[in-house]
């Protein structure tokens, strides 16, 4: 941790109404504020690193709303990476909980074993294994884009992802349809791997830091690394990846045609879009050029929906707490359907939508660029989408 940056911080209490933990509990010690204190502790040793310590600083989702509501600067992500990485070198978890974090790394970095635990979702899942199962999205899409697909324009490589090319394997083919029909030379090399987001979001900052290197080598040469996980984004650009750039920022002047999709969208920013990346207007602007579509904004777009890595399996009553929320907001706009830019979130309010006995039709915005780009009815998009 660098004190100079935890000197930063003025105390001033901006960031305290952004801060989805500090909404909930009104607990300092919770809030950015707090936990900057409890880092400022640890490096001057007058706090230890005890077990009361560690869980203020795992309740934090990372969103990240704290950087953009402070008027001082304070490199929060900096800081919470740094710490959480520091915790998981000096401090000891508990037995399960130890368990748990192995197991999700030994599967979701890893596309085949990622595919077999998916496959058996509908088993019971005991205790702690619980929030998986509670979490686990009830379709699959493992479809993977074609390799090439040849344009005249920029050749840009589209990150796959672990868990996305399992999951949200059709975000990809729809990234790679609209990359394609917007002139690039697109390709979607199938030797990638994981990007290392959920590793240094959870404290093992060497390995995430090792694997965006290694990403960065598989797909090398290339004019721009596109990417439509907004985590995974800000992880490589946060590492200093050159070249990655978020969907959306390559469709600012859209030059395909687009045909009338008659839907009311309620769009949720991601975090690590809005707050990370600093990109906002994007993700609107993909969906304002779809004529017929109406664009709606739910409440509290600020507060982060609980997915946040892998919090929503570590801190189960948190995120639902959160992704219940989140659900409320989007359900009060009175959506035909709802979308998000990134893939944790989808999941996550998708989950708090089924819970709520209100299932929504679920999108990220590239996949209605790109039903719009082919003309697809209306009618059929819904009648298959996720729910």
């Amino acid at each position: 941790m660098q004190p100079e940056l935890i000197s930063d911080c003025v105390h001033c209490g901006f960031c305290l109404p952004t801060c989805p933990t500090y909404a909930l509990w009104h607990e300092e010690m919770d809030s950015p504020r707090g936990r900057i204190y409890l880092m400022a502790g640890l490096v001057d040793g007058s706090i230890p690193l005890s077990d009361t310590v560690v869980e203020h600083f795992d309740r934090c989702l990372g969103c990240m709303a704290c950087v953009t509501a402070c008027p001082s600067g304070v490199q929060y992500d900096r800081l919470i990476e740094q710490t959480r990485n520091y915790v998981e070198d000096n401090h000891r978890r508990g037995p399960v909980d130890r368990l748990i974090r192995a197991g999700i790394f030994a599967v979701f970095p890893h596309r085949r074993r990622l595919r077999a635990a998916l496959a058996l979702r509908k088993l019971p899942a005991p205790g702690p294994l619980a929030p998986l199962r509670q979490i686990a999205p009830p379709w699959a899409a493992p479809e993977w884009p074609p390799e090439h697909l040849a344009g005249d324009g920029p050749r840009v490589a589209v990150m796959a992802g672990c868990v996305a090319s399992v999951v949200f394997g059709d975000v990809n083919a729809a990234t790679a349809r609209v990359l394609h029909a917007e002139g690039f030379d697109v390709h979607v090399p199938r030797a990638q791997g994981c990007c290392g987001a959920l590793h240094a979001h959870a404290g093992r900052l060497e390995e995430g830091i090792s694997r965006a290197r290694r990403l960065e080598r598989d797909l090398a040469g290339y004019d721009y690394i596109v990417t439509n996980a907004a985590g995974c984004g800000s992880h490589l650009k946060d590492h200093g990846i050159a070249n990655v750039v978020d969907i959306s920022e390559l469709l600012a002047e859209p030059r395909a045609e687009r045909m009338p999709l008659p839907l009311r969208v309620a769009f949720q920013d991601s975090c690590h879009l809005r707050h990370a990346q600093g990109i906002a207007t994007g993700p609107r602007a993909m969906l304002d050029a779809i004529p017929g579509l109406e664009r709606l904004e739910p409440a509290e777009q600020e507060i982060c929906c609980g997915s946040a890595g892998i919090y929503n399996i570590v801190e189960p009553q948190t995120a639902a707490e959160l992704g219940g929320r989140k659900a409320e907001n989007v359900l009060a706009t009175a959506p035909d359907a709802y979308a998000s830019g990134n893939p944790g979130c989808l999941v996550q309010v998708t989950a708090a939508l089924r819970r709520a006995g209100r299932p929504l039709p679920a999108f990220h915005p590239v996949e209605l660029v790109d039903v719009s780009i082919r003309g697809v009815p209306t009618d059929e998009l819904l009648a298959g989408a996720r729910r």
